[in-house]
């Protein structure tokens, strides 16, 4: 929900700069490049800072696929990073992949070996 809502802001702000500054103040150049301005840097702030925050304390909404041919094991978040472990069962290997804010520094651990369907 919060999620919806930071976007609703983002895009209120960037219609009232083009409402206040564009038709008011009758600069359209101006309007949009101020606009354009608070849309890139809405989605950045997003990308780069809110999105797993918004996720892992008020939840909001994220989306990851498990690659082709994998199976999901189990996710789990190590400060406000999302930890995901997947098997391989073509190479017999467990994936955990770190999803960082902006995916920026992106950690994968790789256990050779890993058979974690098959009970001992």
């Amino acid at each position: 929900m919060v999620t919806y809502l930071y976007w609703l802001t983002v895009v209120l702000l960037v219609l009232l700069a083009l409402g206040f500054i564009g038709a008011k103040l009758e600069a359209w150049k101006a309007a949009i490049t101020v606009a354009a301005s608070i849309a890139v840097l809405g989605w950045g702030a997003y990308v780069f800072h809110f999105q797993q925050i918004f996720v892992k304390r008020y939840g909001g909404v994220m989306t990851i696929r498990v690659p082709e041919g994998q199976r999901h094991i189990h996710a789990t978040w190590k400060d406000d990073n999302l930890w995901v472990e997947n098997y391989d069962p073509k190479t017999n290997t467990c994936h955990f992949t770190e999803y960082s804010k902006g995916n920026v520094l992106q950690g994968k651990v790789t256990i050779k070996d890993c058979d974690p369907l098959l009970a001992p």
